[in-house]
């Protein structure tokens, strides 16, 4: 499934074209709300995916859509269920048509240190976070690029606003390099 953005005023702060798919790709999870799966997106050039899908040019009418180098994100819907990402990502290569990929994904944060408190059962340990008086729950969006360009954004559930999401290249760097090696031959 491919979304087009709303057309009105882009209050994105950039202009990068990684960083703006990927703000774009955020939010369009974030409109879901909480408790969702894991959600994919493969992340395609722009005016490639113009010249191949004329039906879609119309709707691409955003100054970012127009701009050199922008990708529009399309979800990879019907993902195999697994209990670990690690697999899911492990099964998955790209075509050279798609020039990135996104991953968004919710997690259960502690402070540092109480997680030493945690119980050495898995299961165990599961429950014991989902019950911690402490937790926090964030929603990552990670999007790289083939050339090795990333970014990721933090949203918090306590702060669930568009205006107070993170950014950063090395909030989650594990997912960074699981994704490049998801668009590595």
């Amino acid at each position: 499934m491919v979304f087009v953005p709303d057309s009105s005023p882009d209050p994105t702060p950039t202009t990068e074209p990684l960083a703006v798919a990927a703000l774009e790709t955020e939010r369009h999870v974030a409109a879901s709300g909480w408790d969702q799966n894991p959600r994919v997106f493969a992340l395609v050039d722009t005016a490639a995916l113009a010249a191949a899908e004329p039906q879609l040019a119309a709707s691409l009418t955003g100054d970012a859509d127009r701009a050199p180098g922008a990708l529009t994100a399309i979800e990879q819907e019907d993902l195999p269920r697994t209990a670990k990402l690690e697999s899911l990502l492990g099964r998955m290569a790209w075509p050279e048509t798609v020039d990135g990929v996104a991953l968004a994904v919710e997690r259960i944060v502690i402070p540092p240190g109480a997680e030493r408190d945690l119980p050495e059962d898995p299961d165990t340990a599961v429950d014991a976070l989902a019950a911690h008086p402490q937790r926090e729950d964030v929603r990552l969006l990670v999007a790289v690029h083939r050339d090795g360009r990333a970014v990721c954004l933090l949203r918090q559930r306590a702060n669930d606003r568009d205006d107070r999401v993170a950014t950063g290249e090395d909030i989650a760097p594990g997912l960074v390099h699981a994704l490049r090696a998801t668009l590595e031959d």
